[in-house]
């Protein structure tokens, strides 16, 4: 899970095998088609034509999905017309180096033949990673990530009696972005529990409960101050 700067949780879900699968195909099929249309063009120019279309073919191999997975998409074709792209653990778009090593192990995964070890990999792996995914720190995720909380209602921003550690500014972000979810009652309760970390209420603040006040602090987290 990720979370957006406004406090939004986002959950990544990974792609199964089978949707990986079918990108794939798609663009083996791409590819196949620029093979031969260098091959067409190329093998006009004879042997030496023959060589440079060999050539462009093994550049086509290898740069074809490290150019498209660090584009704005981070997607080949195939991908993007599966609803797929390749991300960092962290939910990151893919790094240069990161790219470059998922797709140099494909050799890895295609062994002993016809990408066993990279299915088998997939299928024992929990967020569906092949053998390059787990080297490289990469993730192959639906392009629309699930929205775990909501964005919390609007508050007066206010700042915190205290320096909060990072536990403790993703515990009140969550719980502001769960408003919505929970009854009244419950939300009030829970900002009960987090009353460390309220200031004092100054003579001339207007009366606001406790979770209107921690409302405040999470909008205060978020940078609307």
């Amino acid at each position: 899970m990720t979370e957006t700067p406004e406090g939004i949780g986002l959950s990544l879900q990974p792609a199964g095998l089978v949707s990986r699968t079918m990108a794939f195909l798609l663009d083996l099929l791409i590819r196949l088609g620029i093979d031969l249309l260098i091959l067409m063009v190329l093998g006009m120019l004879g042997g030496a034509g023959i060589g440079f279309a060999l050539i462009g073919m093994f550049g086509i191999e290898w740069l074809y999905p490290i150019v498209f997975e660090l584009g704005r998409s981070g997607a080949t074709p195939g991908k993007r017309a599966l609803g797929l792209r390749v991300v960092m653990d962290t939910g990151l778009p893919v790094t240069p180096a990161a790219s470059f090593t998922r797709n140099l192990l494909r050799v890895a995964d295609f062994l002993p033949l016809a990408y066993a070890f990279g299915i088998l990999c997939l299928l024992l792996n929990r967020e569906c990673k092949r053998l390059g995914d787990l080297a490289a720190g990469t993730l192959v995720v639906y392009d629309k990530p699930l929205i775990l909380h909501d964005a919390p209602p609007p508050a007066h921003s206010l700042a915190p009696s205290r320096a909060l550690n990072l536990r403790e500014q993703a515990a009140i972000r969550s719980w502001a972005g769960r408003a919505k979810r929970l009854t009244p009652a419950r939300f009030e309760e829970l900002a009960k529990l987090a009353g460390s970390v309220l200031p004092p209420v100054q003579p001339d603040e207007a009366p606001r409960s406790p979770a209107q006040r921690l409302l405040g602090v999470a909008q205060w987290l978020m940078g609307h101050r």
